[in-house]
């Protein structure tokens, strides 16, 4: 790839800096909080000013852009120990899967296979502008070094950038696997701190390799180049034998009918079989029943996409199609029946909520392949890729933790029975339920030398910097000085 450097480019690039400089303002400086939003904003404008809001497939494009924003709010408003760190993966690949989106015409489908292919050679450009950006450059400073020496150099320079992202990976995972390494590199990084310079040095070595990603993506989005479609009309796909297909699923739902049949007779009725407490029973069949609706849902995307009957056989399919789907959702029920007990007998926890969630993202991702069963032209993908970016959005915004804290709240208020010790592993959300207890009952079982250690430990925050502002944690804070811890 050959590049013509030009003064806009430089100036661009002066602007990529200027973003680098605000991420590492934003992630290097004490716990995400509104920081992360201003980063978002940052980004955006930087977007909006490289393209001039030339955007294509705008309706998914306005969808993943806000789903991004409330992620991003996310970090000011609650303050999750699950989605904290989960995000910081997220929200990046969201915003690189936004801006390529947005970039490519909308004559190509961004919700096939071909789309990664874009992904990958967007990645790919990204690389090679920034090498022949470099090499340019080196080849105006450097007019008689030979043309191997700069290419070597520029080699160097990329394979140190990103090498140390993979360093941090594989430094991680010996770290895991052997104590006395890691006690080394632990200790080492709190010795090269002393050193401020060391600091700068690292902070700035951020800064560079971050501004020249955000130059190597920017430039890249506005060459317009695309990988080649390699669709082939005359392939044949597999096609699965209709009556074999009819046979499978007659079986399986042989004995799912009979299975529901048992289930509504004494489990959903109310009765148990003798010798099982609710408690038990649900802890028995919770998981197994949810791994046989996967299951389901995998055979049925698999029938729908690959067997080719002919028209009475084909609707006969759609009755064994439409009587799986039923009985899946019956098995989602007594899932969720027995989920809902065992929470009743041992308390609320954020997987236990996230796999409520989840039943009910089947209940909808079988309901709509339902409609897919008669009406075939629907599209199963969008939906699918749509509707887990929603679900996700939708539990960050609901805010687990305190979805989690009120519901044990509420079993307290009515069994008197609460884990302190589970709250207080969450974040402000669950302090602020232990609050909430302590009102009820100052005399409750350890929650006051607990909540005074507590208090303590936010004494220690209270000079966090800009960038942590949280709403909950300055919320929470003030009721601990309130109420005297």
């Amino acid at each position: 790839m050959k590049v013509e450097v030009t003064r806009k480019d430089f100036l661009f690039l002066v602007v990529c800096i200027g973003l680098g400089v605000l991420a590492e303002i934003s992630f290097f400086h004490g716990r995400i909080g509104v920081s992360y939003l201003l980063f978002v904003a940052g980004f955006y404008s930087v977007l909006f000013y490289r393209t001039g809001f030339a955007f294509y497939h705008r309706r998914i494009g306005l969808l993943l852009m806000l789903m991004i924003w409330i992620l991003a709010g996310s970090y000011l408003y609650y303050d999750s120990i699950l989605f904290y760190s989960l995000n910081l993966i997220v929200i990046p690949v969201l915003m690189y899967l936004h801006v390529i989106l947005i970039t490519t015409p909308e004559n190509y489908n961004w919700a096939s296979s071909y789309f990664i292919s874009i992904l990958k050679s967007k990645l790919e450009q990204l690389y090679q502008y920034i090498s022949a950006f470099f090499q340019s450059i080196l080849n105006r400073v450097f007019k008689n070094v030979e043309d191997g020496t700069s290419k070597l150099m520029i080699r160097i320079l990329i394979g140190i950038g990103f090498s140390l992202p993979l360093l941090f990976v594989v430094g991680a995972l010996l770290m895991s696997a052997d104590s006395v390494f890691e006690e080394m590199l632990v200790s080492l990084p709190a010795f090269l701190l002393q050193l401020n310079f060391l600091e700068g040095f690292f902070r700035t070595l951020f800064v560079i390799i971050a501004a020249l990603l955000f130059f190597g993506l920017f430039q890249a989005i506005r060459m317009k180049r695309f990988p080649k479609q390699s669709y082939d009309p005359y392939k044949k796909v597999t096609e699965w034998e209709g009556v074999t297909s009819v046979t499978i699923l007659s079986i399986l739902n042989l004995l799912y009918g009979l299975f529901a049949a048992v289930q509504f007779t004494y489990f959903f009725g109310g009765s148990l079989e003798e010798g099982f407490t609710y408690a038990e029973y649900a802890r028995r069949g919770f998981f197994e029943l949810s791994m046989v609706t996967l299951i389901n849902w995998t055979l049925l995307i698999s029938f729908l996409t690959f067997v080719k009957a002919s028209t009475k056989v084909n609707r006969v399919l759609k009755i064994l199609y439409t009587l799986l789907i039923v009985f899946s959702a019956i098995l989602l029920a007594s899932a969720y029946q027995r989920l809902s007990m065992y929470e009743a007998a041992y308390g609320y926890t954020i997987d236990r909520v996230l796999a409520h969630g989840f039943m009910i993202l089947l209940m909808v991702i079988f309901a709509y392949t339902l409609i897919k069963v008669w009406l075939e032209k629907v599209s199963l993908l969008h939906f699918y890729l749509i509707g887990a970016i929603l679900f996700y959005t939708g539990l960050n915004a609901v805010n687990v933790e305190q979805v989690v804290t009120k519901q044990n709240i509420a079993r307290y208020e009515m069994t008197e029975k609460v884990d302190i010790d589970y709250l207080n592993s969450l974040s402000y959300t669950g302090w602020d339920g232990l609050l909430e207890i302590y009102k009820s009952d100052p005399n409750y079982l350890g929650l006051k030398p607990m909540l005074s250690q507590i208090g303590e430990r936010l004494r220690q925050k209270e000079e966090a910097p800009w960038q942590s502002y949280n709403f909950k944690r300055q919320e929470v804070m003030q009721k601990f000085k309130e109420m005297g811890f």
